[in-house]
């Protein structure tokens, strides 16, 4: 995994917007905590399951086209300055692209705070694809990491 940026001041940039001091400290720390104390694979069904339940909390309308529901999903991200997403569909799915993912300042901490943050997006993402009408089998799964803050994850169905 990359941990920088091509452009370090681009990340000082996101950093600034995204991480409200104390909130996202505090998050940092029980996600480091979760993490110490139950380990990173065996934390990642919580924190898909918290990517859920903040979908639930902010569900999108019933999108016309992919295009809409890109947009509807940006805009929600907008409002949690999570970055955005681009959704390209194949035969085989969906691939959506999740650029300016907030990071955390710590270099030490990035990596942890990446996948972790990964993990609440396949559950936020799962459920928001579901809403719309998928099946419960088909699933969101990171991917690929271009970058801490840039990651590429997979709407399909693994069998």
């Amino acid at each position: 995994m990359t941990l920088q940026t091509a452009n370090p001041e681009l990340m000082r940039y996101f950093q600034q917007q995204q991480t409200a001091p104390g909130w996202f400290s505090l998050l940092t720390i029980m996600v480091d905590g979760m993490v110490s104390n139950a380990g990173e694979q065996e934390s990642r069904p919580f924190l898909q399951q918290m990517g859920a339940v903040m979908a639930a909390e902010y569900p999108l309308s019933t999108p016309q086209t992919l295009g809409e529901l890109e947009g509807q999903i940006n805009a929600r991200l907008a409002q949690f300055h999570w970055g955005c997403v681009d959704i390209v569909a194949d035969d085989s799915g969906l691939n959506l692209r999740h650029q300016a993912l907030p990071t955390c300042n710590d270099a030490a901490r990035q990596s942890l705070w990446c996948n972790a943050f990964c993990a609440i997006l396949e559950g936020l993402y799962a459920r928001w694809l579901q809403e719309q009408g998928g099946q419960a089998h088909v699933v969101v799964q990171r991917e690929r990491l271009h970058s801490v803050t840039d990651v590429q994850f997979r709407y399909h169905n693994p069998q």
